[in-house]
């Protein structure tokens, strides 16, 4: 019997994937194998011996500790794509609020129903004009992060008549082929800044992506460009950012991570965190996140973590050796070694790595006993072996 303790509430959608023969869930487990997150804070989390997995229903990581769970051995997964298409609505919402005061229209329209003497319908007549904006249509959008919602972003703002520009240093082969033909992919991406009339960025936050958008990029961009921010907060530079709205070069910036310094800036629109805020995305959140916990912990199949590479293989034998330790050389010789010495036979394995760290799954021809478990427990740059049986 597994046991998924959950930090947050997660969709009855995920749960209902786990068969309660083979999984215990609750949020008071002790002893846990498997973690179902989605905001709370796990920094100081203290891990138990037990914990073999931690799966996020959502794409970033920030409020879990990467470092800490590779060095344990435990593998963290995300769901990326998953909340992509509430993210991408929600970014066309922003763009048109954006551009026509649509928020300040609503509050202006309240102030003058809860006015004494004065006629509504006479008084948007003649107010309207105050809340005057562009159009999206033939405006050019510049999309920073070409990801699962970067490329949604691109193609619907394609359909909506607008000229698109993309930017993503770490384009893959998968990603591009999401994009219509018509995104212009540039290289640098300052060609973008130079052309959008709006942009919006979606790219994970870490070290090298910190203030992304900071006083330098919006010198080089167009003069009363709006900014659209449903990232993550840390990427946009709020002391560059309040600068640039004061004298007027950033006509309008979005963010869906409201903090005391920006909220109250004229111009900004202030969002709170609606990003996957759907019903949809978080069931889709948690059917993803449930899924992969779930076949790692049976089969050691891994999918979308963010620590470990991804390693899947069919089932070939009686037993399976699913190895977590340091990408370092001779690791293999030194497994295949004590395996050779207790003349157990390999049908299948697989070995793969990602930065500091590898993972080797072994299907052998026989049980796999606690002595053989054990001795591989004992080589240099080992950090974690469990063994599955078929």
């Amino acid at each position: 019997m597994y046991r998924i303790k959950t930090l947050n509430k997660i969709s009855s959608a995920g749960l209902a994937h786990l068969d309660p023969s083979r999984f215990q869930v609750g949020d008071d487990l002790e002893n846990e194998d498997g973690i179902l997150v989605r905001s709370a804070p796990m920094q100081d989390y203290p891990f138990p011996a037990s914990l073999r997995a931690i799966a996020r229903a959502g794409a970033g990581t920030n409020n879990i500790p990467i470092d800490r769970c590779s060095q344990s051995g435990i593998v963290v997964f995300n769901t990326p794509g998953a909340n992509a298409n509430a993210v991408k609505e929600l970014v066309i919402a922003a763009m048109l609020i954006a551009s026509r005061d649509v928020v300040g229209g609503v509050d202006w329209v309240q102030e003058q129903a809860h006015t004494p003497g004065v006629e509504v319908a006479a008084a948007v007549e003649k107010g309207k004009s105050a809340f005057v904006g562009p159009e999206l249509y033939r405006k050019t959008l510049g999309v920073i992060g070409l990801g699962a919602i970067g490329a949604l972003v691109c193609n619907i703002a394609l359909d909506l008549g607008m000229d698109v520009y993309g930017y993503d240093p770490y384009l893959s082969v998968d990603a591009a082929l999401r994009l219509d033909r018509h995104v212009h992919v540039v290289h640098n991406v300052d060609e973008l800044y130079k052309v959008a009339d709006y942009v919006t960025i979606h790219v994970p936050y870490n070290s090298s992506t910190k203030d992304t958008i900071n006083a330098e990029a919006i010198s080089k961009m167009k003069g009363q460009v709006r900014i659209l921010n449903l990232a993550r907060g840390g990427l946009v530079n709020d002391d560059d950012m309040i600068e640039a709205l004061e004298s007027g070069r950033v006509a309008k910036y979005v963010t869906d991570f409201p903090d005391d310094k920006i909220t109250t800036v004229k111009n900004v629109i202030a969002l709170p965190h609606l990003g996957a805020s759907t019903p949809e995305s978080e069931e889709n959140c948690a059917v993803m996140a449930v899924r992969q916990l779930r076949d790692y912990l049976i089969n050691g199949n891994i999918t979308n973590s963010v620590n470990l590479p991804n390693v899947s293989q069919e089932w070939s034998g009686m037993s399976r050796l699913c190895m977590i330790h340091k990408n370092v050389p001779a690791m293999l010789t030194r497994i295949m070694g004590v395996l050779s010495d207790e003349n157990i036979n390999v049908e299948n394995m697989t070995n793969k790595s990602k930065g500091d760290y590898a993972y080797t799954m072994v299907d052998v021809d026989t049980r796999i006993t606690d002595k053989v478990a054990d001795e591989l427990r004992t080589i240099s740059n080992m950090i974690r072996v469990r063994v599955l049986n078929h």
